[in-house]
C-alpha cells in the first residue's frame, strides 16, 4: 500500500525532534518486522537529513540512508552501528506484565 505523501512528510517532520524518533524506534523495534525495522531507520535518516545544515554530517547520514535502501540484510552489528550513528544507543528493559 503506497503512503500518502502527506502522511510522509508529517512523519519525516515528527522525526526531526530526537525525542519522537527514539520512540519511534523503539515501538518498530518491539513490535517491527525486519523489512519494518529498515523502513523505519531510513525515515530517521530521511529526517536526520532534511534537517542539517552542516554538509559533511548531512552527506554521512545520506550514505546511511543508501546503504539502508539498498542492503536487503540487516545483521546486528550493523543495526548498533546504524543507531549509533544516528546518535541513538540501544537499552534493555523489563517487558511488562500483560495481567
Amino acid at each position: 500500500m503506497a503512503r500518502s505523501s502527506s502522511y510522509h512528510s508529517y512523519l519525516i517532520e515528527s522525526l526531526k525532534d530526537p525525542h519522537e524518533a527514539a520512540a519511534y524506534l523503539d515501538a518498530v523495534l518491539d513490535d517491527g518486522s525486519l523489512e519494518e525495522v529498515r523502513l523505519a531507520l531510513k525515515n530517521v535518516a530521511e529526517a536526520q537529513i532534511s534537517g542539517l545544515n552542516d554538509t559533511q554530517l548531512a552527506s554521512h547520514r545520506s550514505a546511511i540512508y543508501e546503504t539502508l535502501a539498498q542492503q536487503n540484510y540487516l545483521d546486528f552489528p550493523t543495526l548498533l552501528k546504524i543507531l549509533s550513528e544516528l546518535g541513538f544507543r540501544v537499552s534493555i528493559a523489563p517487558k511488562e506484565d500483560a495481567a
